[in-house]
C-alpha cells in the first residue's frame, strides 16, 4: 500500500468488504430466500439501504468532514417500519462484527458495535451532497448492477474519494468476480484498490489469510485492434449497443462482445480479462445524465492501470459539475494504443447518438 491516503485506503477497503459481505449475505438469505414476483427489487432496495448505511457510518467516523455524495436517501425508511427494521438489523449485523486489526481496521470508525435507527438513518442522509469543484468529498454507490444482483450475476460496491474534482482513490468490491480470469469456475470475490500515482491492484475481496491482504499489482495488456473485445452494458437502455456493433466493425473487432453490469467492466478491463480491451457507454440519446459515482472509481481504475478513460470527443470526464456527468457524451476507456483510433471511429460514424 502506498503511503499517500494511507488512512483513506484502509478505510475505504474496510466500509466496502464489510458492505460487499451484507449484499452477499443478502442475496444468499433474501435473493434465494424469497419468492420474487415479476419487477419485485426488495431484497436489492434492502442491500442499498444497508450497504449505503454502513459505508457512511464507517466514513462519518473516520472522516466527519467529507461529505459524501450516494444514491440512496432514507425517506423511504422512515415510513416503511418493516424495511427499516431489516435495513438497521442487516447494517449493524456487518457493522457490530469486530474490527480485523490485521487488515488495518480500527474500532474508532464505528464498527465493533451496534448503531441505533436514527443513528442510520442519518448516515444514509448524509449522501445527500450536491458536489462541486473544490474540497474533499466521496462517492458511493452501494450496489451498481442491480439487476446483474438480483440474478446472481456481476454487481459491485463502488467507492471514490475526489479533491477538487479529481479522483484521487478508487475502491471496487466485485463479490462475483473470479479471483483469477484465467480460472472463471475458481475462488470469487476480487476488491480492486487505485491510487492516483500509485498504480491499480487488486486483493481477496473475502481474505481469510495474513497473504490474503497481498496487492497484486494491475497493468493492462498492450493490444492491437485485431485483438480488442469489446465490454458493454447488459441492458440496452444503459447504452447504444447498436452503435457498438457498428464501430466493431469499422474496427475489424470480430470477437462477440462480453456483457456485464456494473463497474466490474471497469475491474474486469483494468486486469486484461479476455482480452477485453475497450469498454463502450455511449448514450443512447439527447438527455441522459450519467451519475458520477457510476464512473469516478473504475475511471482511476483504468488510467492507473495503463489505460485511457474519456467521452466519446476525447474529453476528460468532469466530476466537477455535481452529481451527475452533464448532458455527456458517453464513456470511451481503453488501452492507450487504441483510444485514439477508437474515437476516430466514432467519430466517423457520426459519433455517439445525441452529439
Amino acid at each position: 500500500m502506498s503511503d499517500y491516503l494511507s488512512s483513506e485506503q484502509n478505510v475505504a477497503v474496510a466500509a466496502v468488504r464489510r458492505a460487499c459481505k451484507l449484499t452477499t449475505s443478502v442475496f444468499n438469505n433474501l435473493v434465494k430466500g424469497e419468492t420474487l414476483v415479476k419487477g419485485d427489487k426488495s431484497p436489492v432496495t434492502v442491500a442499498d439501504f444497508s450497504a449505503q448505511a454502513v459505508i457512511n457510518t464507517i466514513l462519518l467516523r473516520a472522516f466527519p468532514h467529507d461529505p459524501i455524495i450516494g444514491e440512496e436517501d432514507a425517506s423511504d425508511l422512515r415510513t416503511n417500519e418493516l424495511l427499516r427494521t431489516r435495513v438497521v438489523d442487516l447494517a449493524n449485523e456487518a457493522l457490530s462484527e469486530k474490527p480485523n486489526v490485521e487488515a488495518g481496521e480500527e474500532p474508532s470508525w464505528g464498527i465493533g458495535q451496534k448503531w441505533g435507527a436514527d443513528d442510520l438513518l442519518a448516515a444514509i442522509d448524509k449522501g445527500n451532497y450536491e458536489g462541486g469543484r473544490s474540497g474533499r468529498m466521496w462517492t458511493l454507490d452501494p450496489i451498481d448492477g442491480t439487476k446483474g444482483f438480483l440474478r446472481g450475476g456481476q454487481y459491485a460496491v463502488c467507492l471514490a474519494l475526489l479533491v477538487d474534482a479529481r479522483v484521487e482513490l478508487g475502491v471496487i468490491g466485485c463479490p462475483n468476480l473470479p479471483l483469477d480470469p484465467s480460472s472463471p469456475d475458481g475462488a470469487r470475490g476480487a476488491l480492486f484498490v487505485a491510487v492516483r500515482g500509485h498504480g491499480t491492484h487488486q486483493l481477496p475481496l473475502f481474505p481469510t489469510l495474513s497473504a490474503d491482504h497481498t496487492h497484486i499489482p494491475l497493468r493492462m495488456p498492450t493490444l492491437a485492434l485485431s485483438q480488442l473485445r469489446f465490454l458493454e452494458s447488459v441492458e440496452k437502455a444503459h447504452a447504444a449497443l447498436d452503435t457498438n456493433a457498428r464501430i466493431a466493425e469499422v474496427l475489424g473487432v470480430t470477437e462477440a462482445p462480453a456483457r456485464m453490469d456494473s463497474q466490474a467492466k471497469y475491474a474486469a478491463l483494468a486486469r486484461g480479462d479476455g482480452n477485453g480491451g475497450v469498454y463502450l457507454r455511449l448514450p443512447t440519446g439527447v438527455g441522459y445524465r450519467e451519475k458520477i459515482w457510476d464512473h469516478a472509481p473504475g475511471s482511476l481504475l483504468i488510467e492507473e492501470a495503463g489505460g485511457i478513460v474519456s467521452d466519446s470527443r476525447g474529453q476528460s470526464l468532469d466530476f466537477g459539475l455535481g452529481r451527475t456527468l452533464g448532458e455527456n457524451f458517453g464513456v470511451v476507456a481503453a488501452g492507450k494504443a487504441v483510444h485514439a483510433q477508437i474515437l476516430e471511429a466514432i467519430k466517423g460514424l457520426g459519433g455517439a447518438p445525441g452529439i
